[in-house]
Formats: C-alpha cells, sequence, structure tokens
C-alpha cells in the first residue's frame, strides 16, 4: 500500500522542517501545497525552503508557475497528483506539505466542478472592491458562506471575488462545491498537524517577517511593484510593502501589518485544520514520535527502499 504523509498547520509552525525530517526517515521526496509557494517569482515573501533544505532532499511544484500565468486549486490538484503517482512509481511514501488547507483537501477528498461564472458578474465585484473596499467583499462572504470565510485569506481580494462570484452565479456558497463528490485516493492518508502554543506561534511569525526583511523581502517586492495587481500578489506579505512603495504608509507599518495580518491568516489556517478529525497533532521538536506514529499507522516498519 502506498502512504501518502500530509504535514499541515499554520504559518512559521515549522512544518518544512518537520517535512524534511520525515522524507530523510522514509527515503521519500516531498510535494508542495502551499498555494503561493508554487510562484517563481515570489521567493523571500513566501518562506520557501532555503537552497540548503531544497538540496536535502527533492521538492516538487515549488517555484512550478509564473506568477503571469496564475493558479487554481483545480490545476494544482491535477498537478499534485500526476506527481505522487508518479513518485509512487518507486516509492511507498511521498510527504506533501503546506499550509493551504484548500490544497490540501483537493488531493486527499477531491474538488467538485465549479460553476461557469459570468463575466460581468466578475467585473461588478471587481468596480464594488474598488469603490466599497475590501471589507465590502469580507462582510459579503461572512454572510453569504461563513464556513470558506472561516479558512480563506481576508486579505486577498481575489479569492473573495472567486468565492462571490461562485455563490451569486449558482446561489449556493463556495464551499458547498469543495469536495461535494468527495473521491479518496487509492493511497493510505496519514494527517499530522504541527501545532504551537498560540504566543509562542506569534512570536515566530513576528521573528520570520523580520527575517525577511533582512533577506531583502523590500527590493523583492519593489522588483514586482509594477505588477502589483496581479492575483498571486493579492497576499499578505506583498500588498502591505506596495502600499510602503507607492508611498502611502511608513515601512515600520508596513512591516508591523505584515506581522499583524499573517498572525490573522495563522489563526484561520488552525481554525481549518480544527475542524479534520483525521489530523494527529504533534510538537515539531516531536519528530521521532511522528516518525513512529506513521510506521504504526501504516503497518508498514519499513521505509522505501
Amino acid at each position: 500500500m502506498k502512504n501518502l504523509i500530509v504535514i499541515c498547520g499554520p504559518t512559521a509552525s515549522g512544518k518544512t522542517d518537520v517535512a524534511i525530517h520525515l522524507a530523510t526517515e522514509l527515503n521519500c521526496d516531498i510535494v508542495n501545497a502551499d498555494s503561493r509557494q508554487v510562484y517563481a517569482e515570489m521567493n523571500i515573501g513566501t518562506a520557501k525552503p532555503t537552497d540548503e533544505q531544497l538540496q536535502q532532499v527533492k521538492h516538487h511544484l515549488i517555484s512550478s508557475r509564473s506568477i503571469f500565468q496564475g493558479y487554481s486549486a483545480g490545476e494544482f490538484m491535477t498537478d499534485a497528483k500526476s506527481k505522487i503517482d508518479e513518485l509512487f512509481i518507486d516509492m511507498s511514501f511521498v510527504v506533501l506539505v503546506g499550509g493551504s488547507g484548500l490544497y490540501i483537501k483537493a488531493i486527499t477528498e477531491g474538488l467538485d466542478i465549479f460553476p461557469e461564472v459570468d463575466p460581468e458578474i466578475r467585473e461588478e465585484l471587481n468596480r464594488a472592491f474598488a469603490e466599497e473596499g475590501i471589507e465590502y467583499l469580507q462582510n459579503l462572504l461572512k454572510q453569504k458562506d461563513p464556513a470558506y470565510f472561516a479558512e480563506v485569506d481576508l486579505d486577498n481580494p481575489r479569492r473573495l471575488i472567486r468565492a462571490l462570484e461562485v455563490y451569486i452565479t449558482s446561489g449556493k456558497p463556495y464551499s458547498h462545491f469543495l469536495a461535494q463528490n468527495a473521491v479518496k485516493p487509492d493511497y493510505n492518508v496519514v494527517k499530522i498537524g504541527i501545532e504551537t502554543d498560540r504566543n509562542v506561534l506569534y512570536d515566530q511569525i513576528n521573528s520570520r517577517v523580520n527575517e525577511m526583511i533582512e533577506m531583502g523581502l523590500v527590493h523583492e517586492a519593489k522588483d514586482l511593484l509594477e505588477h502589483k495587481e496581479i492575483n498571486a500578489l493579492q497576499t499578505v506579505g506583498y500588498q502591505e510593502l506596495f502600499d510602503y512603495l507607492d508611498g502611502e504608509i511608513e515601512l515600520e507599518e508596513a512591516i508591523d501589518k505584515i506581522k499583524q495580518n499573517s498572525r490573522r491568516y495563522a489563526k484561520r489556517q488552525m481554525t481549518w485544520f480544527r475542524k479534520d478529525e483525521e489530523i494527529e497533532w504533534f510538537e515539531r521538536s516531536a519528530t521521532d514520535e511522528i516518525v513512529k506514529f506513521i510506521k504504526k499507522k501504516t503497518g508498514n516498519e519499513q521505509t522505501n527502499p
């Protein structure tokens, strides 16, 4: 039996380190399930694995797309399933790691086919965003689809508009279409969540943001400034710096907003993952216990040859 080991949890919880340790122990590759790390142009702000980490274990679907192409959960599902099936030809284990609950759900449960949307509806929502601001979209989504509201990046207007246009078109919430016709994969799935005390996690988020700034995140954002309207860049870590680079706020305020929005996002991630009763939670330091749990859960004391 083939085994997909899912490593999930909030941003800055230590998922990458745990995934690398497990992949090394299980002698397997890692498939990325982070909706932002797929983009080649977004490096520092998405906290991609370092060059050293990428050399330790083979990673897939990292920097695999351009921001100019865009990427949907459905496209990810197709690409990731194809890669996982390919890896299972020679491996008994594959590690899937990320904090994007929808991407993980796409692999472990599948996605339904969404209704075709009238472009005029999208244009109306874009106009509403321009005139009323993002809070209008947030409040409307909270009213129409509280389940997806609890998971989505509320600072990403593209995703808010996508959910709302589906609702307006179909009369059904976006969350209704997520795994409506769930198809279980033909391999065993073991879900591991990385948990951390909230105050510790928030400290880790703040420290990570400081490190990103030291690594050159402002310069990275400056290089992308002329493309700031692209959907992929409507996200935490870039929007705030675009405001700074446009002279709307000071750098210190932009950094504080990145920290605040990242903490808010982490909270929503935990809300999403806590609803999944199949996830077994561990501290990031409990790697030996995680390995033992996986081997017991899979009934396989051996790793990939």
